[in-house]
């Protein structure tokens, strides 16, 4: 634990871990400053006694200013306003909320005499937390869970990106999940999983910032131009899916919502996994909150019985998108309910191979939608069957 002598370091300092706490800036500036960044986040931040960042909450429509503080676990508290305008917690007040975090921090007195919580190290917004007026929003492009999706410019680079937008209006809980796939993706630098760019949480909507993929969701591009590829094509397809899900696994990632709709195609009509927001990074995940807006058509049945996923489940998903891309778009089990096909899924019905689709390829689908997990075959070793068939075929 820092000293208070030790506290006095970080004056001045604006490099590597250390944080200005003396320059004349405004609050907003301030790189301990991490706006509307969700507790759950903050808490994964501080993780030392002493350590603390300042952000804004919404209680009730109207906006609170919070110091958050790990001391003995984690202390949240609400910055007050006197009747003139002032700003304190238990000690004297000052003008701005920027004096009264430094008064703290330079005082070595703890916050409030009750939590003994003092200030020892500023802990500043990390790498990929962009401030939103770096971002330029241009078009509306798509819609997502939580809100629009815009095509955007970096002011900074001139970098034409992709914009997930936050609706205001959702509860905390849905934010908390919005900025899940941010969190998820920050970790990752694969060819075929989008790339994340940053997170904006300075003020609101929240947003991800993400590369634009030029060709848009991949179940579009089958639909629109599916007619005019060749069967070696619709492999390489298959095969980029099977490279950035090997990645994954590797990662012990669960996408959990894998299927056309949710991967776009780029350049040379590279195909990169994107929608992050079900994912989990965990060997087994089990759901306990319910099924709700669950894709029941592409997900493995003990994911649908027991809520248990894992790559293997990812694995029963894989099939349905190779079947998706080899079909040109079409929906599976276009004329059987939601309910009627899961019946006779258990039943042992699987769909026919789409027109065109080589043998091989049709099998490796089917022993993807092998009833048993243990059955199935892992994402190392369908990427080796992929790859292989795509050279066989010189489709590659």
């Amino acid at each position: 634990m820092l000293k208070k002598e030790e506290r006095k370091k970080f004056n001045g300092v604006i490099s590597g871990d250390h944080v200005s706490l003396t320059t004349n800036k405004s609050l907003v500036d301030e790189e301990w400053f991490h706006g509307v960044l969700p507790r759950e986040e903050v808490v994964r931040l501080l993780t030392t006694d002493g350590d603390f960042l300042v952000r804004e909450t919404t209680r009730n429509d109207e906006c609170q200013t919070v110091l958050s503080v790990c001391w003995s676990g984690h202390k949240h508290f609400i910055v007050q306003t006197t009747a003139e305008g002032h700003y304190r917690f238990e000690g004297p007040a000052f003008p701005t909320i920027r004096d009264l975090i430094l008064y703290q921090f330079n005082s070595g007195l703890p916050v409030t005499q009750r939590s003994g919580a003092v200030l020892y190290k500023p802990i500043p917004r990390e790498r990929w937390e962009l401030n939103n007026d770096d971002v330029q929003l241009l078009d509306t492009i798509g819609r997502g869970n939580f809100g629009d999706v815009y095509r955007a410019q970096l002011k900074n680079s001139n970098e034409v990106v992709a914009v997930k937008t936050c609706r205001l209006t959702l509860p905390e809980e849905h934010k908390k999940k919005f900025l899940q796939e941010g969190r998820i993706l920050k970790q990752y630098d694969h060819p075929n999983i989008v790339k994340l760019i940053g997170i904006c949480v300075q003020k609101q909507p929240i947003m991800i910032v993400m590369e634009l993929v030029p060709g848009g969701s991949l179940l579009n591009f089958l639909r629109k131009k599916g007619s005019g590829l060749a069967e070696g094509q619709l492999m390489k397809m298959c095969m980029d899916v099977a490279a950035g899900m090997r990645y994954l696994e590797s990662k012990n990632c669960i996408h959990r919502d894998l299927a056309a709709r949710n991967c776009l195609v780029g350049y040379n009509n590279t195909v990169k996994i994107s929608d992050f927001g079900m994912s989990r990074e965990e060997e087994e995940y089990t759901v306990s909150d319910g099924m709700k807006q669950i894709p029941i058509k592409w997900t493995a049945p003990e994911s649908l019985h027991f809520g248990k996923y894992t790559s293997l489940s990812d694995v029963w998903s894989y099939g349905i998108l190779c079947w998706e891309i080899f079909s040109r778009g079409a929906t599976p089990y276009s004329d059987l309910s939601n309910s009627k096909a899961r019946l006779k899924i258990d039943e042992g019905y699987r769909m026919p191979a789409p027109e065109n689709t080589p043998d091989e390829m049709y099998r490796l689908m089917l022993r993807c939608w092998e009833y048993k997990p243990e059955n199935r075959p892992n994402f190392e070793q369908i990427y080796t069957v992929v790859e292989t068939l795509c050279a066989a075929y010189r489709f590659c």
